[in-house]
């Protein structure tokens, strides 16, 4: 059975992102968890004494939560009726980023899927910071949905590396698995500015190559180009529909997300993207 995270905030990008999991699961046995925090503006402010109007405040913005969520429950049955998924909820008073993490390490989660915006919904921003600070902070496989994004089955999957990382089953499990659920074709991506490999990035090339031998993956060698250049144009050319990155210290996943201005790096992203972290809690073999 998958277990799969899903925050909500009841807007329409989180909606969007509990339809996207639960067609992109339809085939598996899942228990899905629906997640809502809230934090009363009260409990933000230091030294204020609670009073028990105050409480009364908390308990009722616990209710006006809770019966959002069954409502979005019974949409989730109205519009994906599906034998093969259960359903649990969990309205908490709590910030998001520590409720992610104790509920994917409790529940063991597999994967976590969320929308990519916050709140302002910016366009020129590519990620919310709720989306980066669970890339930062959560030991597991998120995937990020973009607002909007009608499914699509991840038929065509693009996995750019830069092969230093010496692969293990944890950070190569989670590809695997949407590659068997979807019968995909699995594209690993190599971006270099002319220089041969190392020793130790043919090793880790050849990791993946033994790993996915049954499903025959397609390597591709992009010369002189920028990475956002090459995912960019290589998304659109071959009609990806899924791109996997694993997010290790010093790799370009980091300096494409996390160094300089955040989020405004010029990265058109209009797919879902699979976060791989290289160290995982409670990783399931």
């Amino acid at each position: 059975m998958k277990r799969i995270l899903m925050p909500t905030d009841f807007s329409e990008n989180s909606w969007n992102a509990i339809a996207y999991a639960l067609q992109l699961f339809k085939d598996e046995t899942c228990k899905f968890y629906l997640l809502h925090t809230y934090t009363p503006v009260i409990y933000q402010i230091e030294y204020v004494s609670v009073s028990a109007a105050q409480y009364g405040l908390v308990d009722a913005i616990k209710d006006v939560a809770e019966t959002k969520m069954g409502v979005l429950l019974a949409k989730i049955r109205d519009k994906f009726e599906n034998p093969n998924h259960t359903f649990e909820t969990i309205s908490v008073f709590s910030t998001l980023i520590s409720e992610i993490k104790h509920v994917s390490q409790t529940k063991d989660v597999d994967f976590i899927v969320m929308g990519t915006k916050g709140a302002t919904g910016a366009k020129e921003i590519l990620f919310g910071s709720n989306t980066v600070q669970v890339f930062k902070n959560v030991k597991c496989p998120v995937i990020a949905v973009p607002s909007n994004f009608e499914y699509e089955r991840p038929l065509d999957i693009l996995f750019p590396s830069d092969y230093e990382v010496s692969f293990e089953e944890k950070h190569l499990k989670p590809i695997l698995d949407m590659v068997e659920i979807h019968k995909s074709r699995l594209n690993i991506m190599h971006v270099s500015y002319g220089y041969g490999l190392l020793d130790n990035q043919k090793k880790n090339r050849d990791i993946l190559k033994k790993y996915f031998e049954k499903y025959s993956p397609l390597f591709h060698d992009i010369r002189n180009e920028n990475v956002t250049d090459a995912i960019d144009k290589f998304q659109i050319k071959h009609k990806i529909n899924l791109l996997v990155m694993l997010n290790n210290k010093h790799s370009f996943f980091e300096n494409l997300f996390f160094k300089s201005t955040i989020n405004q790096i010029g990265f058109h992203l209009h797919i879902p993207l699979l976060v791989i972290p290289s160290q995982q809690q409670n990783f399931k073999s």
